[in-house]
């Protein structure tokens, strides 16, 4: 049941739905991505914020519920992977940052930080949430001397899900976004 809620509870469309409350269809705008940093770029920094927390609740919740380390890939998938828009959705950062914060709290902040600091020298959202995502498991395993698969599998489809962004940041034309302020 925990997966299956993890999973429903990850896929609903924030920011999807904030662009509607706002009049437009935010996957036709900007990245075309569902997720904060569109939401951002689109519709300002508060929307961006907005979409930011709600995204993050859909995997803290049912981290509260459930306390599984095995939900962090199921709420992930389902903000990555929506039922109800095709099976298309955003890129994962924010739900994997609230299911992890909960039961690996250490590798969460460290990665927050590590997101912070490339995000404000480099002024990539892309970039520092590519890091984010293979800094979380490496961090949390360096401080329990294992390595978490869940958190392996989610960051690795948060990596997948970024493959147009790599690409364009290999060839310089992925655009700079200022997240922070």
């Amino acid at each position: 049941m925990g997966p299956l809620i993890a999973f429903l509870l990850g896929s609903i469309p924030t920011g999807f739905l904030i662009g509607r409350v706002h009049g437009v269809d935010i996957r036709k705008l900007g990245s075309g991505n569902i997720g904060a940093t569109n939401v951002h770029r689109i519709l300002g920094k508060r929307w961006g914020e907005i979409t930011f927390l709600l995204d993050l609740l859909k995997g803290l919740i049912p981290m509260i519920i459930f306390l599984n380390p095995w939900l962090i890939p199921c709420s992930v998938l389902g903000h990555c992977f929506s039922p109800w828009l095709h099976f298309r959705g955003g890129k994962g950062v924010s739900t994997l940052i609230g299911a992890t914060m909960i039961i690996y709290p250490f590798g969460t902040l460290v990665s927050l930080l590590i997101w912070y600091l490339i995000q404000k020298c480099f002024g990539y959202v892309s970039l520092a949430s590519i890091i984010l995502a293979i800094s979380l498991p490496v961090v949390t395993g360096l401080s329990y001397q294992i390595m978490p698969l869940p958190l392996i599998i989610a960051g690795m489809v948060v990596v997948i899900r970024h493959s147009t962004n790599i690409r364009k940041l290999l060839s310089g034309s992925e655009p700079k976004t200022d997240f922070l302020r």
